[in-house]
């Protein structure tokens, strides 16, 4: 006997094959497929037969097979029927299909049939029609009771992950095929990108209009490799936008949720091969995912905050989703395999992983409560579990609103600076409007503030910026902007930013940038490379794009270094270049304030195309023994590059070997715009490394290197180590020479000594801090013989006095008060006298 289950309106549907022989001709055989309405009886916990009906089919029941079963739409009444789908093979591999239709009363009904010279295996469907879709070679085909002729799409496919209804298209087929890329470009980059990437792509075909459609609104093209099966748990056609909510399972063995084509969730799957999913909403309105495994293994997936594994179980036949128990909303059953009961549903299980839990085998008689009491204990815990559930889901959506809050904040943040960047007047949103306290001094009108200091950060003249350009080193971007000299090198922490041009809606368009100085004296003839992070590095530092700042203080240039990659991701990037800087005056002789300048450098553009023709790229090429590269191809590699110091000193021999291993061995040639500065041609990793070599004496020496990483620094040194003599020492330089920095640590003392002394002891704090105390200042104990006074009583009673004063005022002396601002000022020159010592110190550490 062949079996299938199907549920229909809370009640289980059994659908068995059995043979029987014709009473007058032995040979001649008669299939028959039985019905049986099984409904859950509340009171006994067990299924209950209601009723049952028969369709009889003429042949031997070795050629008839039942394919697969579904509730599906009568087009000629609307009303979902539960639908049938029979195989009987005939000769000369002739096989004849037969849909069936059941009615209340028990009654089959033949839709159509049709037949074909080959059996259906893959991506069999049943749908509204009742209609039958199949895939076979690679193609498309469908029959429906309405034409009763056998149609192919004109798709080339793989497989079929979904068919159901869409709205405002009708029945949609949503399947998987080799990608075909648009000649146009009309087409969406991504999506583009994406297919020719995966070589495959999702398509959706219409049945009713016979149409391809888009459907990058259900799933980006990327998954087309992994996914096996789709069901889409709700679409809507809003403002002539289709709108898709569907869960995935993929090869990968995992559950992907899916909102308007983008991922929002994923679930790993306990076991290997899910074959199909399906939804079931619970008593408590929770949606559940129930996947089924090639295995006969089930698992329910629960979609809360996160996607995660409810329950699961194993040697499952068959599960059902419906109201099993007539309480209003959904419940599983689980048929279980069970070879010792000829009964299908002796072994079986409903549950909506809530309070609905039977199973059979189990005597409910004796599982109630045996008094009252605890029945309603047992309420009243319940209730207050769902009471505290709701406060923390509350806590939840409080949370998630800030966070949107938070995000929005950025975001107008954002468009202010890109605002500030173009030269416009941004006007913020209230406050009000926001759900948010404004902390405006004139909360009337904080637009109006805005549009002033904006005008005032755009006052900067655009003569200060003689050029901007560009380097591609490796994968990184280099941003360079050559400064006048009528710019004003005394302005403080000058820095470069990228803003990219691009509409964003979910992320910042801001670079961030970590920060690293570069020096170039005047002459242009010796480097000295300091890092811009002199401290210790900072416990945690969230960088999106690292970008480094580089100021040449003598060629008056400001460069911006950045990866490369993720710019690329856009395929086209637009960013625009910003210089910003701060620059200190005093107010009213105390105080000190920073104002923030900014300058629209100009606009970059990047694409793969150029990239690759090598438009960017530096061209380091050699011409008589010198290296050609231009002022903007040096500055590009230095930039990109980490600077290492070494101080080299021989005892017993001169250090000659070392330069001619630089201009032998490493193939190193002069820059011609520096000549102390060379550049390393030789083939490999080291190819493009800088060095600099300066002696002090015969015997000593700082040689320092301009590489791309430690790989390059390794191999160099032990090149080196090579044509040294053994007796040679040599000492990495943290940063700069220590007699150096020996010398700039006795002035920086020096310069904090003498801060404080003339905090403590200017004219300007005697002046605000004199104190007058006693009935006659100015006159001391001394001001009078001392010996006179103690001639007598009454001149000790005086001397005791006046000593009683003078304690006094010591005692004064010690409580007296200051200028706030003054102090401010105070403090920030000491602060500042310390932090310079301080960070000389970890330089020589």
């Amino acid at each position: 006997e062949q079996e299938q289950f199907l549920s229909y309106n809370g009640e289980v549907l059994i659908f068995q094959l059995s043979k029987t022989k014709h009473m007058e001709a032995s040979a001649d055989k008669t299939t028959n497929l039985h019905v049986r309405r099984m409904a859950f009886n509340r009171d006994t916990k067990l299924f209950v037969q209601k009723s049952s009906g028969v369709f009889n089919m003429r042949g031997s029941h070795l050629k008839i097979e039942i394919i697969c079963c579904s509730c599906t739409t009568d087009s000629r009444t609307g009303i979902i029927l539960p639908c049938i789908l029979m195989k009987k093979k005939k000769r000369n591999n002739v096989v004849k299909y037969l849909l069936l239709l059941l009615h209340s009363s028990n009654q089959f009904e033949q839709s159509f049939h049709f037949e074909l010279d080959y059996e259906l295996e893959e991506d069999i469907r049943l749908f509204a029609g009742p209609s039958v879709l199949w895939r076979h070679a690679n193609k498309l085909f469908y029959i429906s009771s309405d034409t009763c002729t056998v149609l192919s799409a004109p798709v080339q496919l793989s497989s079929v992950v979904w068919t159901g209804e869409i709205a405002d298209e009708g029945t949609i087929v949503l399947g998987i095929k080799a990608a075909c890329l648009p000649e146009s470009e009309d087409e969406d980059e991504f999506s583009t990108s994406d297919r020719a990437i995966w070589g495959s792509e999702f398509f959706g075909y219409a049945i009713e209009t016979q149409k391809m459609l888009t459907v990058t609104c259900f799933m980006p093209h990327a998954y087309s490799r992994v996914v096996s099966s789709v069901y889409v748990c709700k679409n809507e056609m809003l403002k002539k936008q289709l709108h898709v909510s569907l869960v995935a399972v993929t090869h990968k063995n995992q559950l992907i949720w899916f909102q308007d084509g983008l991922p929002k969730g994923v679930c790993e799957l306990p076991y290997e091969k899910p074959c199909s999913v399906k939804t079931a909403v619970t008593s408590s309105n929770d949606l559940l995912f129930i996947v089924s495994f090639a295995s006969g293994n089930i698992c329910a997936v629960q979609r809360g905050d996160s996607l995660q594994v409810a329950s699961k179980w194993q040697k499952v036949k068959s599960v059902l989703v419906d109201d099993f128990i007539g309480s209003g909303s959904e419940q599983l059953l689980l048929l279980f395999k069970d070879d010792s009961d000829t009964d299908v549903l002796s072994t079986f299980k409903i549950t909506d992983l809530g309070a609905v839990n039977y199973a059979s085998g189990i005597n409910y008689k004796h599982d109630v409560p045996a008094t009252e009491g605890l029945q309603e204990n047992g309420l009243l815990t319940i209730q207050a579990l769902e009471t505290r559930l709701q406060a923390g889901c509350t806590s939840v959506q409080e949370l998630q609103h800030h966070l949107r809050l938070k995000k929005r904040v950025i975001l107008e943040s954002c468009r202010a600076l890109i605002d500030l960047v173009e030269e416009r007047t941004h006007i913020l949103p209230t406050a009000e409007k926001e759900g948010l306290v404004s902390l405006w001094d004139d909360v009337e009108n904080p637009p109006h503030s805005l549009s002033k200091e904006t005008s005032l950060a755009s006052k900067v003249p655009e003569h200060f910026i003689e050029k901007l350009w560009q380097r591609v080193v490796g994968d990184s971007l280099v941003v360079g902007v050559k400064l006048t000299e009528s710019f004003h090198l005394s302005l403080s922490d000058v820095s470069l930013s990228l803003v990219m041009d691009q509409d964003f809606s979910l992320i910042s368009p801001i670079i961030k940038c970590r920060n690293k100085i570069i020096k170039l004296n005047k002459a242009f003839s010796a480097l000295a490379v300091s890092s811009c992070q002199i401290e210790p590095p900072p416990k945690k530092m969230k960088l999106d794009l690292h970008c480094s700042r580089v100021r040449l203080d003598g060629a008056k240039t400001v460069i911006a270094v950045t990866s490369l990659s993720p710019l690329l991701a856009f395929h086209r990037a637009r960013c625009t270049v910003l210089l910003q800087a701060k620059k200190q005056k005093r107010r009213n002789d105390s105080l000190r304030e920073n104002k923030k300048i900014a300058v629209l450098c100009g606009k970059i553009l990047l694409s793969l195309e150029d990239i690759s023709n090598g438009k960017y790229s530096v061209k380091m090429l050699r011409d008589n023994s010198y290296c050609t590269g231009s002022m903007e191809d040096i500055l590009a590699v230095l930039a990109v590059s980490v600077r290492f110091s070494f101080q080299i000193v021989s005892s017993d021999c001169t250090l000659t070997p070392v330069n001619s291993w630089l201009l032998g061995e490493m193939e190193c040639t002069p820059f011609k715009e520096c000549h102390d500065n060379i550049f390393c041609h030789k083939a490999g990793n080291v190819y493009g490394t800088v060095f600099n070599w300066t002696l002090k004496s015969p015997f000593e020496g700082v040689l320092t290197l301009f590489c791309r990483n430690l790989t390059v620094l390794f191999q160099c040194l032990h090149s080196l180590s090579r044509v040294l003599p053994p007796s040679c020492d040599i000492k990495l330089l943290r940063s700069g020479s220590k007699d150096v920095l020996t010398e700039q640590l006795a002035l920086a003392l020096e310069k904090e000594m003498l801060t404080s002394r003339s905090s403590f002891f200017s004219k300007e704090s005697k002046a605000e801090n004199s104190l007058m105390w006693g009935s006659e200042p100015g006159k001391k104990i001394s001001d009078a013989p001392v010996a006179s006074l103690l001639e007598g009583e009454e001149g000790v009673q005086q001397f005791r006095k006046k000593l009683q004063d003078e304690r006094e005022e010591c005692v004064l002396s010690m409580n007296q008060t200051m200028n706030g601002a003054l102090y401010q000022e105070m403090a920030l020159k000491i602060a500042e006298a310390q932090l310079s010592s301080d960070v000389i110190v970890w330089r020589l550490s």
